[in-house]
């Protein structure tokens, strides 16, 4: 590969929650007991070296002594344009469709706030990311959950009947989709899509789609943008993507939406900029253009090589080794959501016993009960493959057959 994905970073007392952050809150990871160094898969970032064009980008522009009031360059929106045509197959995206985020979580509660009032109801597919959990309850918001179920292959697939009844039942007005799936890993179908969008067009929702995975398909998959199923999926949907997931960049800031309809999208910008926040940092802009470089393009598709190669290792290790793990194969995203019901049963242990145990050993994984699952963690596979088939080994070990 032209592109480094197994060199293992240091990232100790450079800003990174994934390892510095252990130990010091209720959602973070134990720290590991003396003799085990940390292996981070809780937190959703990579391991990875990025680009080197978005470093190059950055220093570039930091070497000019002036860093003052700014606005975006014609560069940064053509960027993004460019890479939803080249990567998406996206038409007819202009400039004024396109509008910065401080994040996309940021965006959820502006056009939340836009289309509908504290105590209202919002409907969400569960498992949920936390994020949506966080910002949708902190702002006032009852949250629905219609369920995710597995079909006979375990792939999990939306309950369009249930979504229906619970929309009509709460007086919904207003739905969140995630597109691919965190922390389920699924990447839709366009049927399922526009199955979907019938379902929000029935009800007349505002349809608030988080696309931050969007970049990060494995192989045999291709992301199917929510707005290019219909024109009336067009018109009804506000579409949140970053360079941030794909690349690394969560520590610089910067996400961005695509709203074609203008009522939506003057709703939402009206909301937005109504604390005087949401304004764009200038090293976060020329890191957006860095990264949708050619190169980055590259680096792109060997990471989806290397994430690819990761999870089949995963999953295959799963398969062969921990019996009573279940877990359906993501088929974007870098995360693995493990089912332990069955494992629990069988050995008569507790979650927090399963994940203290993995802990204890640096495996920094993740509790699954905050995406709204009884008895699953959730596993960060975003590193050198000899990271991931280190930390499988010491869960066999210590963990999951510490009985034998």
């Amino acid at each position: 590969m032209k592109y480094d994905f197994t060199s293992i970073i240091d990232r100790h007392n450079m800003d990174a929650i994934a390892v510095d952050g252990l130990g010091t809150g209720e959602m973070s990871p134990a720290k590991p007991k003396e003799g085990f160094d940390i292996i981070p898969m809780w937190v959703a970032d990579m391991n990875f070296p990025t680009v080197p064009t978005i470093p190059e980008a950055i220093i570039e522009r930091a070497k000019h002594p002036a860093y003052g009031y700014f606005a975006p360059r014609e560069e940064y929106f053509q960027s993004i344009i460019d890479w939803q045509a080249k990567r998406n197959g996206v038409t007819g995206l202009t400039k004024e469709h396109i509008g910065y985020e401080n994040g996309v979580l940021g965006c959820v509660v502006s056009a939340l706030t836009a289309f509908a009032a504290p105590g209202d109801a919002v409907l969400l597919h569960s498992p949920t990311y936390i994020g949506f959990t966080g910002c949708i309850g902190n702002n006032g918001f009852k949250m629905v959950h219609s369920p995710l179920k597995k079909d006979e292959n375990g792939i999990w697939r939306m309950d369009f009947e249930d979504m229906d009844a619970k929309i009509k039942a709460n007086n919904i007005h207003v739905a969140v989709f995630c597109s691919p799936h965190n922390p389920c890993g699924r990447v839709w179908e366009k049927w399922e899509i526009e199955k979907a969008m019938e379902v929000y067009k029935a009800n007349d929702c505002v349809v608030i789609s988080d696309e931050i995975w969007s970049d990060l398909i494995l192989d045999g998959y291709k992301h199917v943008p929510t707005q290019s199923v219909s024109e009336d999926a067009r018109n009804r949907t506000i579409a949140v993507y970053a360079p941030s997931k794909t690349f690394n960049l969560a520590g610089l800031v910067g996400s961005y939406h695509i709203i074609y309809n203008k009522y939506l999208r003057d709703r939402v910008v009206a909301k937005s900029s109504k604390p005087h926040y949401n304004e764009m940092n200038v090293l976060s802009m020329h890191a957006l253009i860095g990264a949708y470089k050619p190169e980055g393009y590259e680096w792109v598709d060997e990471l989806r090589q290397v994430l690819t190669g990761n999870v089949d290792f995963a999953c295959n290790y799963i398969k062969e080794h921990f019996k009573g793990i279940e877990v359906s194969r993501p088929q974007g995203t870098y995360m693995l959501f493990l089912d332990c019901t069955k494992w629990c049963e069988e050995h008569g242990k507790s979650i927090d016993e399963v994940q203290k145990a993995g802990w204890d050993v640096g495996v920094a994984w993740q509790d699954g009960r905050m995406f709204l699952h009884p008895c699953a963690i959730r596993m960060n596979l975003a590193l050198p493959l000899s990271r991931v088939q280190e930390a499988f080994d010491r869960l066999d070990k210590y963990v999951f057959n510490a009985e034998k």
